[in-house]
């Protein structure tokens, strides 16, 4: 199943750098062992915003909210996930 999930940030402006950079670099860890797995298959920058527009494969909704919540920035995102369905006009289809 195909997901358009969009993640907007917000770091508390009083986190602790420590902490800050440990749980940023957990987050890249996990996303990227997911996109090497296949299941985060893009993700994209959304310019001038602390947030990203990415793809999931994944094979149920119960997957993609196990993932969603294992995200160690989950905690300060808002995330809107919206299903994906091909669409008739595309000519790779």
């Amino acid at each position: 199943m195909l997901f358009a999930v969009k993640m907007d940030v917000a770091l508390p402006t009083d986190l602790d750098p420590t902490v800050r950079d440990e749980t940023l670099a957990r987050e890249k860890a996990y996303s990227q062992e997911l996109q090497r797995g296949g299941e985060w298959v893009s993700i994209w920058r959304c310019v001038g915003k602390y947030s990203n527009l990415s793809i999931f494969d994944v094979r149920d909704n119960e997957r993609l909210h196990e993932i969603l919540w294992g995200l160690p920035l989950f905690r300060f995102m808002s995330i809107e996930v919206t299903p994906l369905a091909t669409h008739p006009s595309d000519i790779r289809a």
